[in-house]
């Protein structure tokens, strides 16, 4: 049976926190949005992390020369989900990721029959680049305006123009549709017990 399954897509200190250098403008107001989600969709929500690797390789050597205050280790307090959805989180299994990406691990929980539904942050790079590599594999994505953030208003509004350009793989939609579908989508609860490699579901702060 197919089913819908929603992504809360790295809502972590790093991007909330003042002060810190990836501060995400507005995510204090996508809390709300997000949180509603999370309720909605309890029992096939999932929430993910962006974690630095231990090594950078590659292009990303000279992406954390730039940001080296971000070369922690995965349990420091930067990574943690955001105190306000700390609780909800405990309770959902949780991905992490050392890419912008989260559907490599997101895959593992969603087959190609069911649809994603993303909120999040950052709206032009994680989720973006989640929703895109969903996309390619046959998963239908839907985006949810109000419960994404940018690095500015205009980043915002340029990734989802871009990401609706992609539709009927992506659509980007309202709060209000996005509750719509969690109140009758029904499906199977996620069973986490069959991915080896899921995260447990995080401590709080």
């Amino acid at each position: 049976m197919s089913r819908t399954v929603l992504a809360v897509i790295d809502m972590q200190r790093v991007f909330g926190d003042d002060g810190s250098p990836w501060q995400t403008p507005r995510f204090t107001e996508v809390l709300d949005p997000v949180r509603t989600l999370a309720e909605g969709f309890a029992g096939r929500t999932v929430f993910t992390r962006f974690l630095a690797p231990e090594e950078p390789v590659g292009a990303w050597v000279p992406y954390y020369d730039q940001w080296g205050f971000a070369l922690q280790p995965a349990d420091a307090t930067l990574w943690h989900i955001t105190p306000t959805l700390a609780p909800l989180a405990s309770r959902q299994p949780t991905v992490d990721a050392t890419t912008f990406s989260k559907w490599p691990g997101l895959s593992a929980l969603v087959g190609a029959g069911d649809r994603l539904v993303l909120c999040g942050v950052s709206t032009d790079c994680c989720v973006l680049s989640t929703a895109l590599a969903a996309a390619d594999d046959g998963v239908e994505v839907l985006v949810v305006r109000e419960a994404c953030a940018g690095v500015d208003d205009e980043s915002h509004a340029a990734a989802l123009h871009v990401m609706d350009l992609y539709a009927p793989l992506v659509r980007v939609i309202d709060l209000a549709t996005a509750s719509a579908i969690a109140s009758g989508s029904g499906g199977t609860p996620l069973n986490v017990a069959t991915v080896p490699d899921l995260a447990e579901p995080e401590p709080g702060p």
